[in-house]
């Protein structure tokens, strides 16, 4: 019997190495780094925060032909994922009773990047149906009450909200990403294409870097630097609005241990000492600046945030990349640099009738007020 007659069944694996290389590759994004299945397989070895991997995977026949990623967390830390003013409302909370705010959530999609339903092809009704409710089954089976597609684009977010909406789930914003189009021939051409102001304070901030004594570097291997990047990066996550995520050394081994992934450090050094930055993935036309670090002694005398961010570029634009997606933080700095924002969204839900409701009713106005104040322009 020919297999795309056969009809499609869903089933559930537990990790990213029961699924073939070259298959996942063939369905992942061409060119989205942080879809490699190496990402994924650095994921599952080291601690990122998550409790269980699952991979909702739809055959037909013996084909896989979609695959939806899920990732687990036994008490999300309610905390740390709604903005500011938010958190100064829970603050009695989190001093009396901690225990309250962590939340057993099931994240769909990506849960260090943007979010996709990987497939070959448009699904139909049925099939999307059958993975949204194999990624429930998986939450019952885990008791992760809360349920949540993470981080999808419109376009890839349209296909899923009828089975999303058969299955309770509503919808909020997510902080966007923001992406920068390299259509240039170099470095200085993209200067030169950037509106007025932005030129001038980037030239400014380039002359307050070259005087400060700080010298940039880039690297492919960067096992010995491991200690010092968690060091940087833990000095960004402590002044960070919302923390979903924190990496550990383990991650970080796995991704330069991996074959095939094509992995850059941007790194700023005083002497040998590292003092800056931003970990960065490319594959097909694209790049991503996927975490940065940063020591605060220095960062705002030398403009380090901003010199970072201009050496990705420059590498981007040297590598012949297309474009460069950047962090969901600091939107004002890189609007200046000439990036636009990629809005994404959340569809959540919860198992019971109770908790589904008051998430309703409480959850998009807060993420709505999240997504505002990040936006908003800082003084």
């Amino acid at each position: 019997m020919d297999s795309h007659n056969e009809r499609p069944t869903v089933e559930v694996l537990s990790g990213i190495r029961e699924i073939p290389v070259d298959v996942w590759q063939e369905l992942a994004p061409p060119d989205d780094p942080m879809w490699a299945w190496q990402v994924f397989d650095a994921m599952e070895r080291g601690a990122i925060g998550v409790d269980r991997f699952g991979y909702a995977v739809l055959r037909e026949g013996a084909r896989i032909s979609a695959v939806l990623p899920m990732s687990g967390q036994r008490a999300l830390r309610l905390e740390n994922v709604v903005g500011p003013r938010e958190r100064r409302l829970l603050a009695p909370v989190v001093r009396w009773a901690p225990r309250t705010l962590g939340v057993p959530m099931l994240f769909c999609g990506h849960f260090i990047g943007q979010g996709h339903l990987l497939a070959r092809e448009p699904l139909s009704g049925p099939a999307l149906e059958a993975l949204v409710a194999a990624a429930l089954g998986f939450a019952r089976r885990h008791r992760l009450g809360t349920v949540v597609f993470k981080d999808f684009g419109e376009r890839d977010l349209t296909p899923l909200r009828p089975a999303l909406h058969a299955h309770g789930f509503f919808f909020a914003p997510a902080l966007p990403d923001t992406e920068l189009a390299l259509g240039h021939g170099s470095f200085d051409a993209y200067l030169a294409a950037l509106p007025a102001k932005p030129r001038r304070n980037a030239r400014r901030n380039i002359r307050v870097f070259e005087d400060s004594g700080l010298r940039m570097e880039m690297l492919t291997a960067f096992g010995p630097l491991l200690p010092d990047m968690l060091g940087l990066y833990r000095q960004v996550m402590d002044r960070a609005d919302q923390v979903l995520d924190v990496i550990d050394g383990s991650f970080l081994r796995a991704l330069q241990e991996a074959d095939g992934l094509d992995e850059r450090l941007v790194a700023c050094f005083e002497g040998r000492r590292l003092v800056g930055y931003l970990h960065c993935f490319l594959r097909g036309r694209g790049m991503v600046a996927a975490r940065i670090g940063m020591d605060y002694r220095l960062a705002h005398a030398a403009r380090l945030y901003h010199n970072l961010h201009y050496a990705a570029i420059a590498l981007g634009i040297a590598e012949g990349r297309e474009h460069i997606r950047f962090a969901q933080t600091a939107y004002e700095p890189k609007r200046e640099m000439g990036c636009v924002l990629v809005e994404q969204s959340y569809a959540m839900t919860h198992l019971r009738p109770l908790p589904r409701a008051a998430l309703r009713a409480l959850l998009p106005a807060a993420l709505r007020s999240a997504h505002a104040e990040a936006l908003a322009p800082r003084s």
